[in-house]
């Protein structure tokens, strides 16, 4: 399949199939096969994520994964937008961390316009005092808005898929599918790049995953977050825990595989989901979030760039690789 892949094939969803459902004897023929297409586009680079909640809980949609949702009775932060400073302090925190990227994400079906104008305020003075490229996740954007992020500076939008279109109704009643496929492609007419990707281990089936890696291929969306579900008390999905370690590497390889040249991220609960395997994960993805996530903890930055350097990976943030900056003192953000 890979030197299919970089011979210029397309996979089938047959294809897809086999890799999800390979053995565990496998798993090692499958990462040295994947790596082959990873190395092939990214060669030895990793390239650093940070997310900074904006706006934390207050979210009237009912996605079952999430604890920011108004279904949700976890205990987490719920605050309005942060200051301008704020948002800087992060950006700087971000900057020494080698993030590349800078996300912004605030909690909410959709931004009211005083909440884009601020996004459109505040990421001209990240991109100017900090060089970081931003992503916004803002909800469900309309057309103009989206305009406004990409006249502003905006890189990408952030807007997950989160998993098939049939299994869609499952994790969220409040918007559809079709909503979200707007939202990306309104960010796409205005010239916006996409990241978008999914969550593992909600109760789908490997033909859900299938669908979801095919669809983001379809839209040629440059950025993929792979997420495992980490099923926060006081969520619907609380105690769901159906995936192991191999079905992760499995799920990175077959995102790899079918969106060769696109940026996959491991991203939120590797850590529980991926444990000490989390390493092996680099052979298909060549992008990490460094740092905490939304509402969870995220492992030590010094743990990331560790992890990093003795798997023979560096650092980018853009066309230059870097060696792993010194340990830096971890701070809550």
């Amino acid at each position: 399949m890979a030197t299919g892949v970089l011979a210029g094939r397309s996979l089938e969803k047959e294809d897809a199939r086999a890799i999800l459902n390979s053995s565990d004897d496998e798993i090692l023929d499958l990462l040295a096969a994947t790596y082959q297409v990873r190395h092939h586009f990214f060669g030895n680079t990793v390239q650093l994520f940070f997310l900074m909640n904006a706006k934390s809980g207050l979210c009237p949609e009912d996605c079952g994964y999430c604890s920011q949702s108004k279904v949700s009775d976890a205990e987490i932060p719920r605050y309005n937008l942060l200051s301008v400073p704020k948002l800087l302090e992060a950006a700087r925190l971000a900057s020494e961390r080698q993030s590349k990227t800078f996300c912004i994400v605030i909690s909410a079906r959709g931004p009211t316009e005083r909440e884009v104008d601020f996004v459109c305020h505040v990421v001209p003075q990240i991109k100017e005092q900090y060089g970081l490229n931003v992503c916004a996740c803002l909800g469900l954007l309309t057309p103009d808005q989206a305009k406004k992020l990409a006249a502003a500076g905006v890189d990408k939008v952030n807007h997950n898929l989160n998993t098939s279109e049939r299994h869609y109704g499952e994790i969220c009643s409040t918007h559809t599918y079709a909503d979200r496929i707007a939202t990306l492609e309104a960010c796409r007419s205005e010239g916006l790049q996409l990241c978008s990707g999914g969550i593992m281990g909600m109760g789908e089936t490997a033909d859900d995953l299938i669908d979801m890696a095919f669809a983001l291929k379809e839209m040629n969306v440059e950025s993929i977050p792979l997420n495992f579900l980490n099923s926060i008390d006081g969520t619907p999905l609380e105690g769901v825990d159906e995936i192991s370690p191999r079905d992760c590497l499995r799920g990175l390889a077959m995102m790899r595989l079918i969106n060769p040249a696109a940026e996959i991220r491991i991203a939120g609960g590797r850590e529980i989901h991926l444990g000490s395997l989390q390493p092996l994960g680099l052979y298909a993805a060549n992008s990490i979030f460094v740092g905490d996530y939304l509402t969870t903890e995220g492992q030590l930055p010094e743990a990331d760039y560790r992890m990093i350097k003795e798997m023979g990976f560096v650092i980018t943030k853009g066309s230059e690789a870097a060696e792993p900056s010194p340990v830096l003192e971890e701070t809550t953000s």
